[in-house]
C-alpha cells in the first residue's frame, strides 16, 4: 500500500504562519486582508490533509501543537529565504550587489582603474569585483565572448562583437629621473631628446609609429637602448634609471614624484582609451554604472 504525501498549498501555509504570527483567527485575516471564515476554512482543510491537529482552541486564541511548533521552524526558513531574494532581486535593481568582471591594461591597472573601482565600490559595498590585467587585444577577446563585462583597452583595436565608447585623446609626456639634465626644463621637444637613451616603446605598438614619424620630421636620431610593449614596464626601467621614455600622461602619472619628472611633450603625440562592452547582449547596469565612475575619475584627473 502507498502512502501519499500530504499536499500542501502556498495559501495554507500563508494561513498557517498568519495564525501563528498573530496567535488568532481574526488577527490573521486582517494580516492577510481576508475573512475570517476564509482562514478557517483553509487551516481545517490543512489538518484535514495532515492528518494531525495544528492548534488548540481556547477561547478565541489558538494555541499551537507540538506538531505545528515542529512545522512553522520550517515554515520560518522557507519565508526567511524568500525574503533574502526579495532582498537580492531590490539590491541587483538599485545596483547594491551582484558581480562585475573588469579587465584593464596594465598601463592603467596601476592609478586611473582601481580608483574607478574604489568609487563604483564606495556606493555599492555588497558587490564582488574582479579585475585583471591583460594586453588589449585579449581584453577585446575576452569581453566580446562575455568572459568579462566590461574592458579598458588602448586604441586602435580591431575587434568584431564590441561596443566601443573612446575617451579623449590622451597627450604622451617624456618621464625621466629627476637627475636627469633635461628634468629642470618646464617642457621637451623631441629635439631636446637627440642622442638620448631612450626606453621606447614596441615597434608594433601605434604609438610607437607616432613618435618615429615625429622623430624623422624633426630630424632626430634616439639612442633606443630599450623596447618593451608595456608603458608600465617602460616606466619602471626609467625610474631604475635607464633612460627617459615616452608614454602617455596617464600612464606616466602612478610614476611621478621627486625622483621621478614627468614633463608635457611640445609636439602633439596622442594616445587612444575606451571602454568596451560585448555588442548584441544586454548590457549590466553594473558595467555601465562602472563605465560612469571611470569617466569621473577622468575628469577629475584632467583637472588636476
Amino acid at each position: 500500500m502507498l502512502c501519499m504525501k500530504p499536499v500542501l498549498n502556498l495559501r495554507q501555509i500563508e494561513a498557517f504562519r498568519a495564525v501563528m504570527l498573530t496567535g488568532s483567527v481574526v488577527s490573521a485575516a486582517r494580516l492577510m486582508s481576508v475573512t475570517q471564515p476564509g482562514v478557517s476554512r483553509t487551516l481545517g482543510l490543512m489538518e484535514v490533509r495532515l492528518g494531525y491537529p495544528l492548534f488548540e482552541r481556547r477561547g478565541r486564541r489558538l494555541v499551537p501543537t507540538p506538531e505545528a511548533e515542529a512545522l512553522y521552524r520550517e515554515v520560518d526558513q522557507l519565508y526567511g529565504s524568500i525574503e533574502r531574494i526579495s532582498q537580492v532581486a531590490q539590491d541587483i535593481r538599485f545596483q547594491r550587489a551582484g558581480a562585475l568582471r573588469v579587465a584593464t591594461l596594465p598601463a592603467l591597472a596601476q592609478w586611473l582603474v582601481p580608483r574607478a573601482i574604489t568609487r563604483f565600490l564606495s556606493s555599492r559595498p555588497n558587490v564582488k569585483v574582479f579585475v585583471q590585467s591583460l594586453p588589449s587585444r585579449q581584453i577585446a577577446e575576452l569581453v566580446s565572448t562575455r568572459q568579462f563585462d566590461v574592458g579598458v583597452v588602448e586604441l586602435p583595436l580591431a575587434r568584431p562583437s564590441i561596443d566601443t565608447e573612446v575617451f579623449d585623446p590622451v597627450q604622451s609626456m617624456a618621464i625621466m629621473p629627476a637627475s636627469h639634465r633635461l628634468a629642470s626644463k618646464k617642457i621637451i621637444s623631441l629635439k631636446d631628446l637627440d642622442g638620448e637613451r631612450m626606453v621606447m616603446l614596441s615597434q608594433h605598438s601605434f604609438i610607437r609609429y607616432q613618435i618615429e614619424d615625429a622623430f624623422a620630421l624633426a630630424g632626430v636620431a634616439p639612442n633606443v637602448v630599450l623596447e618593451t610593449p608595456s608603458s608600465s614596464i617602460a616606466c619602471a626601467l626609467v625610474a631604475a634609471g635607464a633612460g627617459i621614455s615616452l608614454v602617455s600622461k596617464w600612464a606616466a602619472a602612478p610614476f611621478a614624484s621627486a625622483d621621478i619628472v614627468v614633463l608635457p611633450v611640445k609636439e602633439v603625440l596622442t594616445s587612444r582609451y575606451a571602454v568596451i562592452f560585448s555588442q548584441g547582449t544586454a548590457r549590466s547596469s553594473l558595467a555601465d554604472a562602472f563605465a560612469a565612475d571611470l569617466r569621473a575619475e577622468i575628469k577629475l584627473s584632467d583637472q588636476n
